[in-house]
């Protein structure tokens, strides 16, 4: 048994049938789905609020939740079920109605057909009324720092907040912390970064702006056809003279719902780790300095942003890799390219390969990586980590290659994800079994029932609850 020598000395909770670790987009399904099919649920998570990096992150907008194609939306269910709440408050903007080459998509072609712009305050307020109304118990401002184990078991967690330092026993673990923290924790085999180096995807702190002109910059990159990403030419002409020091080939931004707000995804911080304190905080401080260098930038040399100012910045720097669980099955490149079917899959996306090179200001989409398949599957054995029996993983910290990472770590996928680890969870609390023995089938039935798409090629009972989901 693997025990802290203060377990003793901690203040106890009461104990919980499933404890989900993290409410970012992973988190905020796992615990609706648990908690919908008679679950005990219990969020822990380390800010005020929920939604992750759709709040905290100001991560916007959602990429694709549509095939790579833009013809068949894939992830539905508690996703779609969470747009469309936004959407009925102003707050969000149905995919269905969103093309690539927009302003909303950041006039990117490729990757960004059918994305979801959205409010990050509606989303706060959205997911919070959602968990309520499951009856999912919150615990916020808490962050969790160690695990206590038995064999192949986690018992429970220790957490630190206001309070001290506590122990929260639980039956069964969903891991959404993004960087596998809990299952790391309990002895789980990881992989991190790429094969060979080990190096892993640059850091961006999104940030907002104000107060610009919504259609000269519309005008501009319509006239500019030839710039694979916004602002291209203007950007490469600056850094030639050093006056563009942020390693990136272009400048991403995003027109909000908002007249005269657009989403900032455009610093870049090489080389830190996402697990280290240390790191996070350098991280953190060089790119608020980066941001400052870029208002200064599109005050002096972007068309429209003459004028612009800073609204806020996230509340935290956006990680797009670390820790990848070993788990029952990995996911792979050539699974991706092939759209090879699983027996076991539980959730479908089409997003491509996003890799932002971890060494250079190359990507998004680095040449040289073949297109995925317009729909390719991820598999429940992706979400159980093979050296534990009652721990799941969802979100970027499931068991994926550096390359399939890159495509299925984005928001939709990370929700599809986390609706068929709650309910997996749920199910093994109740049967009493180990995550490894929940009945897919079973598993993907249910799925389907609540609204889920996982493909047309499953039994017809299933394709046919398939079909009539909340597609668009």
């Amino acid at each position: 048994m693997r025990s802290p020598e203060f377990a003793d000395q901690l203040n106890a909770y009461p104990p919980t049938g499933v404890l989900v670790v993290g409410a970012g987009p992973s988190g905020l399904s796992a615990a609706l789905s648990a908690a919908r099919n008679g679950a005990q649920v219990r969020v822990v998570e380390r800010f005020g609020f929920v939604g992750g990096n759709l709040t905290a992150g100001l991560v916007g907008p959602c990429m694709t939740s549509f095939s790579l194609d833009g013809r068949t939306q894939l992830v539905r269910g508690i996703f779609d079920e969470f747009v469309r709440r936004m959407e009925a408050e102003g707050g969000a903007v149905h995919p269905s109605r969103v093309r690539s080459g927009t302003d909303f998509a950041g006039f990117m072609g490729f990757g960004h057909e059918r994305v979801t712009p959205f409010d990050p305050e509606s989303a706060k307020a959205v997911a919070l009324e959602m968990l309520q109304e499951a009856g999912v118990e919150l615990l916020l401002h808490t962050f969790v720092a160690d695990v206590v184990t038995d064999g192949r078991r986690i018992r429970g967690v220790v957490v630190a907040n206001k309070d001290g330092l506590g122990y929260l026993p639980a039956d069964v673990v969903v891991d959404c912390t993004g960087d596998g923290d809990v299952a790391a924790r309990a002895g789980a085999e990881v992989a991190y970064g790429r094969d060979g180096d080990g190096a892993v995807q640059p850091m961006t702190l999104f940030f907002r702006v104000r107060n610009v002109d919504d259609r000269a910059v519309e005008e501009y990159a319509r006239a500019h056809p030839e710039d694979l990403f916004p602002f291209q030419s203007i950007v490469e002409r600056a850094r030639a003279e050093g006056r563009f020091p942020i390693p990136r080939r272009g400048i991403q931004l995003f027109r909000t719902p908002e007249p005269g707000v657009w989403r900032i995804n455009t610093t870049r911080v090489l080389g830190r780790d996402g697990t280290s304190a240390a790191d996070l905080t350098a991280a953190e401080i060089e790119a608020r300095g980066q941001v400052r260098a870029l208002l200064e930038f599109f005050r002096t040399d972007v068309p429209g942003l003459e004028r612009a100012e800073l609204l806020d910045t996230a509340a935290t720097i956006g990680v797009r890799e670390t820790r990848r669980v070993v788990g029952e099955y990995t996911l792979t490149l050539e699974d991706l390219i092939a759209g090879r079917h699983f027996d076991d899959v539980v959730a479908v996306a089409g997003y491509p390969v996003d890799i932002h090179s971890p060494v250079s200001g190359d990507g998004p989409f680095d040449d040289g990586i073949p297109a995925t398949a317009n729909v390719y599957e991820i598999p429940f054995r992706s979400l159980v980590p093979r050296d534990l029996d009652n721990v799941l993983v969802s979100g970027r910290c499931l068991s994926a290659t550096h390359e399939a990472l890159a495509a299925v770590r984005v928001m939709p996928p990370c929700f599809a994800m986390g609706e068929a680890a709650g309910l997996a969870a749920a199910w093994a609390r109740q049967d009493g079994t180990t995550v490894h023995d929940v009945d897919v089938t079973r598993l993907q039935r249910r799925l389907v029932e609540q609204g889920a798409y996982l493909g047309d090629r499953l039994d017809p009972a299933l394709a046919a609850g398939a079909a009539a989901g909340r597609g668009a």
